[in-house]
């Protein structure tokens, strides 16, 4: 197992090295171990959940069909549903079924000409970035957490294989998106640094706050691809976090979702609106499997 040390969990998660020797101290990170004077702390520990602090009914139904690997409930439709509509906004060619079957049997079935490696790849990977936020929905989130997230989502594709690419790394290269400027290679750590701390310092989110932060996110563009998908994932988590019912942007929302992120800022009301209109779907799905929220 790997082991970090205070300096590099504190600034890991973005919190001063007293406050990371205190939680060690009191057994608030488990795991964590002196050798001499010097803290051991597992690297794929998180923050300790706050006294008082309780996870949503939501996130204790999917921590615990994770768990069990359970089929046919809620976990299991999310990640299909999650995955082949994120994907597929962002050009994945496989269909819903194709991924359902990888999901329930870790084969592909079958194939045509046009199927591609990278949407086998990021498909699996995907699921794997849903079991991530399940797991650390707890947690408040850190650049450290949003870069993992894009780790997972590229590692293995072709884009990993380009020294310029920086898979779970901000860009090198300047990039856009429809057709707008983004945040230049080099202010983007000093961006999203601001964007997180100052969503972290809000006392009560906000669905407008969930929705702000992606646009903010999508404008500053961190990384060199996958950024829409990291992003949608950074709103499941935090409306997971807030006690807000989730949503999934899917297909036939794509264009009404796009026209809100690049409107953002003076007409609000279409992305809230579109997104509001996912949220119902979802509450539709909650209903179903007699999840309260």
């Amino acid at each position: 197992m790997e082991y970090l040390s205070v300096a590099q969990f504190a600034e890991k998660y973005g919190v001063s090295e007293r406050t990371v020797r205190n939680y060690c101290a009191t057994g608030k990170i488990a795991g964590a171990f002196l050798t001499g004077k010097t803290w051991n702390i597992p690297a794929d520990a998180g923050l300790p959940l706050k006294r008082g602090k309780r996870i949503s009914p939501l996130l204790a139904r999917l921590r615990e069909e994770k768990e069990m690997s359970l089929k046919g409930g809620i976990y299991h439709r999310i990640q299909i549903d999650f995955t082949y509509n994120s994907n597929h906004m962002e050009g994945s060619r496989l269909s819903k079924e194709q991924t359902r079957f990888i999901f329930e049997t870790a084969t592909l079935g079958a194939t045509t000409e046009d199927t591609r490696i990278d949407d086998i790849v990021e498909t699996v990977n995907h699921f794997r970035c849903i079991d991530y936020v399940i797991d650390h929905a707890h947690e408040k989130i850190s650049e450290a957490h949003i870069k993992q997230l894009h780790l997972l989502l590229k590692c293995n594709t072709t884009d990993s294989l380009k020294d310029w690419f920086s898979v779970g790394e901000y860009k090198q290269l300047p990039n856009e998106v429809g057709g707008m400027d983004t945040t230049s290679p080099g202010e983007v750590r000093k961006r999203m640094k601001a964007l997180v701390a100052e969503y972290n310092a809000l006392r009560h989110v906000t669905f407008d706050d969930v929705l702000d932060f992606h646009v903010q996110m999508e404008r500053i563009h961190p990384f060199q691809d996958g950024n829409g998908r990291v992003g949608r994932l950074v709103m499941f988590w935090q409306c997971l976090q807030a006690g807000i019912v989730p949503f999934i942007v899917t297909e036939d929302l794509r264009l009404f979702y796009y026209r809100g992120i690049q409107h953002w800022g003076d007409v609000n009301g279409y992305l809230r609106d579109t997104c509001l209109t996912a949220q119902d779907s979802f509450r539709t799905l909650l209903d179903y499997f007699k999840i309260k929220y």
